[in-house]
């Protein structure tokens, strides 16, 4: 029932729009034509700029929080930008003559602007999105420059364009019936995701999704300059402000995009966790450890100590924003494990214990949907490998396990061990690091566990002030 309730909005998004338009094109006397050349240009134009200000803002974004998908929404914001700009500067007897470009120019604004946010909701471990996200620099600069090129070319020669006829039947109806298909698959992805991750984003981008599918239906079955016909240049508007409102949620902080920055080079721990963590992965920090009372700190520990032992390996920026946004929510899958075996008061059963491996695939899963990048699904999937390969649920060995995944690997079990559980009490730091040197070249990469001994022999008592240190930065604001 909850699930049905909350399709009702996205469903009215793509049917209200469509029935006024219905209603309107029925009723000739209230469809008037409105042959506006120079209202039609602001209309478009303002959208276009709305469009061209949130892919910038979307887009620095996308590299702040590490999220592919946010890149991608980008691009399909820049898309729709630039081409309805063009729809806009070619509007019949304003700046050109009469032309086909406005009739080309309006579906492929929609039709790439489809095309990256369907992109959007592919797993992040796709193939091709691996392979977009290394070229995540100069991707968005590179689309741009095309898209500004084309327009720039057919404005000069209109004509160019004579021979795409995506005005007519049946291209017209084929080009909507694959608009729409495609929509309805992203809106479908993105609310499956939701139901679990209750993102803010995932749940506006379904709301665009049902938007472009009616703008797209009004804009082929439409009349030009008839009120019906204004109404997708609305629509496409609205999906805007929608996504925008999603991001705003979601990623909206009070710190700076040049305080973030700071915040990795910035000698106190806390600041070095909190700058680089967006708002939706700490949701799924706390949810985790709302499910499990042994987790409470647990993923903070684990974050701050990876972070210590990178730092004697000598790991970039961009690496150690990698390493916190996958340490935090390493145990993520743990969501989906049974009370009754996550909270259970003792030692385990091997068929219990199956359960809970299953946590790195379940966790993987989860933010392979909501677009978390290649490094930080390395360390959630393979943070309990080990490395004479004997570990799970690859088993993978020596450096075939993600770099970080190792390094978490370190810093997961030292807590463990250091932390008292219903089973056992918490061993000493010197017990704790006599397990690991024991282990290196086995369960842990040597190199990792060298690193997290100097750096305790550098700040001795860390493991000690680590819950204090949780508690400045997560224990009361996070849980307020």
């Amino acid at each position: 029932m909850m699930k049905a309730r909350s399709l009702i909005g996205p469903l009215a998004a793509s049917i209200l729009p469509y029935l006024v338009f219905e209603i309107l094109r029925r009723q000739p006397s209230w469809d008037a034509v409105f042959a506006l050349p120079g209202p039609h240009f602001y209309v478009v134009s303002s959208v276009a700029m709305l469009a061209l200000v949130a892919a910038v803002f979307i887009g620095v974004a996308g590299r702040r929080v590490r999220n592919i998908k946010v890149s991608f929404l980008a691009l399909s914001f820049i898309s729709l930008a630039v081409l309805f700009m063009v729809h806009g500067l070619s509007t019949p007897k304003l700046l050109l003559h009469v032309t086909h470009l406005p009739s080309v120019s309006a579906p492929l604004s929609v039709i790439f602007a489809t095309f990256w946010l369907w992109l959007s909701s592919w797993h992040s471990d796709h193939p091709l999105i691996r392979f977009l996200a290394c070229r995540e620099r100069i991707l968005l600069p590179l689309w741009t420059s095309l898209l500004v090129l084309a327009g720039l070319i057919g404005l000069l020669w209109p004509e160019i364009v004579d021979f795409v006829r995506l005005d007519i039947y049946p291209l017209n109806s084929s080009t909507a019936l694959l608009v729409i298909a495609v929509n309805l698959m992203t809106g479908y992805r993105y609310y499956r995701s939701y139901l679990y991750s209750r993102f803010p984003l995932e749940l506006a981008i379904v709301y665009g999704a049902g938007l472009m599918i009616a703008a797209q239906l009004i804009m082929t079955q439409g009349e030009v300059w008839h009120s019906s016909w204004w109404l997708y240049h609305f629509l496409l508007l609205a999906s805007m402000l929608v996504v925008l409102a999603g991001l705003y949620r979601q990623y909206a902080s009070q710190r700076s995009l040049a305080g973030a920055i700071k915040g990795l080079f910035t000698t106190d721990p806390v600041e070095r966790i909190t700058h680089a963590l967006q708002p939706s992965v700490k949701a799924l920090m706390l949810a985790t450890e709302s499910r499990d009372p042994y987790t409470a700190g647990h993923n903070f520990r684990v974050t701050l100590y990876a972070l210590k032992i990178a730092e004697q390996l000598q790991l970039g920026p961009e690496q150690l924003r990698a390493l916190v946004g996958g340490a935090i929510v390493h145990d993520v899958g743990k969501i989906e494990t049974p009370d009754a075996v996550l909270n259970k008061p003792g030692r385990l059963t091997p068929e219990e214990r199956a359960i809970i491996e299953e946590h790195p695939v379940r966790g993987y899963e989860m933010c392979r949907n909501l677009g978390f990048m290649e490094e930080e699904l390395g360390i959630i999937r393979s943070h309990h490998e080990k490395w004479n390969g004997e570990g799970y649920p690859d088993r993978l060995a020596g450096e075939n396990i993600p770099r970080l995944a190792r390094i978490v690997a370190v810093a997961d079990v030292y807590d463990a061990l250091t932390s008292t559980r219903s089973y056992r009490p918490a061993m000493s730091h010197a017990e704790a690091m006599g397990v690991l040197n024991a282990s290196k070249g086995t369960h842990f990469d040597p190199a990792c566990v060298e690193a997290w001994e100097r750096a305790c022999e550098e700040e001795p008592g860390m493991a000690q002030s680590s819950s204090a240190l949780w508690e400045r930065g997560f224990g009361r604001s996070a849980l307020a």
